[in-house]
């Protein structure tokens, strides 16, 4: 069986929801709070709680947001390739989800933006296992150049999958560059797809990374509730969402690309692989949290119970 190696960051979120963001220098009550793990964890738990064996190939701190995440990591079965904790402790996120489901962050990082190329090294990527990166990854000054390298360095049989995150905004950046031509799958959300290209829509922003990526490059841009669309070698599809009642969209995005990469992993077509990752987000959207990604059984019941 293959496995996912994630690379990006396993942070903690105190999750808080209200019925509005306040004005600069205002104030507002939240209805409820908690400290929750966030970050790389919420794809992690969705791929693991679908039959894809995960091994978390980043840091993790010394301190109380530290054990958290090693327990929340724990929990789910999720392997740790880098034992050691580091001297610092692991990072925050304050995710504010307001009336409207949307949310809105703020991230504080800290072990977690930092790994050597021996780290990475220290577990083997083999034939048919799925690297995830993300575009938080590229920011941090502290592991970018040794993770580039060190994926640039894998087999071809490795498959390659980024998501950029809200904060990578061109593809101009010398390290995404270089990274570029090694990506296999492309996760993100439309925002993100049209931020990075340039777009104006949808269909431009498919053309467009196209272009960007190697010819076979799997593409799969999420569309909120009306579900995803999938390129490959110029072939492209829509895949319809679910309609839901969403209470947090906190976690969704995460929780489409964990169930799709699994999918893929026990070889299933990318338009089957992507409505089971419809499902799962539409899901999560239901339930409040970060990492709210349904198991296999319940993706299962639920498109049964949809069609």
């Amino acid at each position: 069986m293959p496995k996912m190696l994630h690379t990006g960051q396993v942070i903690i979120d105190l999750v808080l929801a209200v019925d509005e963001l306040p004005p600069p220098g205002g104030d507002v009550l939240a209805q409820s709070a908690g400290f929750e793990a966030g970050g790389g964890f919420n794809v992690m738990a969705a791929a693991q709680r679908n039959g894809l064996p995960v091994v978390y190939l980043g840091r993790h701190g010394t301190g109380r947001f530290g054990d958290l995440a090693r327990e929340a990591m724990q929990a789910e079965g999720i392997g740790l390739g880098i034992a050691q904790p580091a001297e610092r402790d692991t990072g925050l996120c304050v995710a504010v989800t307001d009336a409207s489901a949307e949310r809105s962050f703020i991230s504080y990082i800290g072990a977690e933006g930092e790994v050597s190329a021996e780290e990475l090294a220290g577990v083997a990527a083999e034939a048919g296992d799925y690297v995830y990166v993300s575009g938080y990854s590229l920011l941090q000054v502290g592991k970018a150049q040794a993770l580039v390298d060190w994926v640039l360095g894998l087999p071809a049989a490795v498959k390659v999958v980024f998501d950029p995150g809200p904060l990578v905004d061109s593809p101009d950046a010398p390290l995404l560059r270089a990274l570029l031509p090694r990506i296999d799958a492309w996760t993100s959300n439309s925002v993100e797809a049209l931020k990075v290209t340039g777009a104006a829509d949808i269909g431009v922003a498919l053309e467009r990374l196209a272009a960007l990526l190697s010819p076979s490059v799997l593409l799969v841009v999420r569309d909120g509730p009306r579900g995803c669309w999938i390129e490959q070698r110029g072939e492209r599809s829509h895949v319809p969402g679910f309609a839901v009642e969403a209470v947090d969209s906190n976690g969704a995005g995460d929780a489409h690309a964990g169930v799709f990469v699994a999918g893929l992993a026990h070889d299933l077509p990318a338009l089957e692989a992507a409505r089971r990752a419809n499902a799962a987000a539409a899901l999560a959207v239901t339930r409040w949290g970060p990492a709210t990604a349904p198991g296999g059984d319940e993706v299962d019941a639920f498109i049964s119970e949809s069609l």
